[in-house]
C-alpha cells in the first residue's frame, strides 16, 4: 500500500515539474488570436515560437530554421532582414506581424496581418516574449 501512494505521490510530482517547464502562451496571445495559427511548443498553422526564436536567436545569421524538413525556409537570417531592410530580428517580427505576409517560413501560408487590431505596443510585447524564449 505504501508504495502505490509513494508512486502516485512521485507520479504527480512529474506531472507538476513538467508543467512548470513548458512554457504557456501568454494572456496577451490568447486575446489577440495568435493561437489559432500558433503555439509555443508545435508547428501549427504557422510556426511554432520557440522554433521561430531558435531561427533567429541561436542559429543566428548564418543558418535557416531548424528543422528545414518541416520549414521550406530556404534563406538564412541576415537575407530575411537585409532583403526587408531591417536590422534586427525584432524590427522585422514587429513588421511581420503587423503587417501579415508570407514567404519567410512556409511556401503556401501568410500570416494574416495583425495590425491595427492589434496595437504596435502589443505586438513589440509578443515579439519580445517568442524572441525570449531561445535566448
Amino acid at each position: 500500500m505504501k508504495s502505490i501512494i509513494v508512486s502516485m505521490i512521485a507520479a504527480a510530482g512529474l506531472m507538476v515539474a513538467g508543467s512548470a517547464m513548458a512554457t504557456d502562451m501568454p494572456d496577451l496571445a490568447k486575446k489577440s488570436g495568435c493561437t489559432a495559427c500558433h503555439t509555443v511548443e508545435k508547428k501549427l498553422v504557422g510556426p511554432a515560437w520557440r522554433d521561430v526564436s531558435k531561427a533567429y536567436n541561436k542559429v543566428g545569421a548564418t543558418g535557416t530554421a531548424v528543422d528545414p524538413a518541416a520549414y521550406k525556409v530556404t534563406q538564412k537570417v541576415a537575407d530575411i532582414l537585409k532583403e526587408h531592410g531591417k536590422a534586427t530580428p525584432q524590427a522585422w517580427l514587429e513588421e511581420k506581424v503587423a503587417k501579415g505576409g508570407k514567404g519567410d517560413w512556409f511556401d503556401t501560408t501568410a500570416m494574416t496581418p495583425n495590425a491595427p487590431k492589434v496595437s504596435a505596443a502589443d505586438i513589440k510585447t509578443l515579439v519580445e516574449f517568442v524572441l525570449g524564449l531561445e535566448k
